[in-house]
Parts: C-alpha cells; structure tokens; sequence
C-alpha cells in the first residue's frame, strides 16, 4: 500500500497521518478501511476507525468510532476531523452535532459523501483527493463488495 500524499495545510500532517493509519489498521483487519482523527491545535486528541465488521456495531464508522473516542469534551467546535473517506448522513449530522468547524477529507471518488451539505451549515471542507485514501478503498470494494455494501446500507 502506498503512503498518504499528505498536502494538507501546515499542521495537518499528523491528523491525517493518523487518519490514514487507522484505515489501513481497519483494512487490514478485513474491516471498512476508513479512518478518522481529531486534532486541536496540531496536536492528534483521538484516532478510530471503522469497526462494523470487528464489533458487529451497525454505526461504529470511522468518525464516530474516533468521537467516541475522544470522549465528552466542550472543545470539539476547535478540532479538525480528519476523515479518510467522505461522510456518510449519519457522520455528517454527528459533526454538525458537535459543531466540528473543519473536515479534511482523503477522498470522495469512491463514495461522494455528504460534502455539499456540510459546507451549507458553515464547515469548512478541505478534500484532498488522496491517491493512497483512493487506491486504499477501491481495493477494498473490488475484495469485499458485500461488505461495502452494507456498509453504505445497500
């Protein structure tokens, strides 16, 4: 597997380092290869990936495994999520939820996400269009389509 590009803002580096690992992590354990990381201040809060197939939880994807991870906190609105897959509705409406402000995103070419609608309530979206966030997830639905599938509720 090649490395993520990382051409991201100064700062961003280890959050969507982080982000990438996760996926990879996720991959590797015949999991959704998605990955997220919070960060404040450049500095990596929380890391968590997709976990539907390891946990069997049907809402356990990349952000909110990574949300739930970072615990209760009143300082989300000054974090940067870093996500290796475009959000679904569901993670969307999380981060609206707790006002995360900026999303960095690795890819929406494997699946489009909801970018349109978290730009229209005011977040900042930053979309890479990684190679390796890319490769990484098409790999996956050519090796694992059903999973993919139900991952997307299909």
């Amino acid at each position: 597997m090649s490395e993520p590009s990382l051409l991201t803002a100064p700062g961003d580096e280890p959050g969507f380092r982080a982000a990438y690992e996760q996926a990879v992590k996720s991959f590797e354990e015949r999991g959704v290869p998605v990955g997220a990381a919070l960060s404040l201040d450049g500095e990596v809060i929380a890391a968590g990936h997709n976990e539907r197939v390891q946990k069997g939880d049907p809402i356990a994807h990349g952000e909110m495994s990574c949300i739930r991870n970072a615990g209760r906190r009143r300082d989300y609105d000054r974090m940067t999520l870093y996500t290796t897959l475009s959000p679904c509705p569901m993670c969307s409406g999380t981060i609206l939820l707790f006002g995360i402000g900026r999303v960095v995103v690795g890819e929406a070419t494997n699946f489009s996400g909801d970018l349109d609608f978290l730009r229209s309530h005011g977040v900042e979206v930053v979309l890479l269009d990684d190679p390796a966030c890319i490769e990484l997830m098409a790999r996956f639905q050519r090796e694992l389509p059903e999973v993919w599938l139900e991952d997307i509720g299909r």
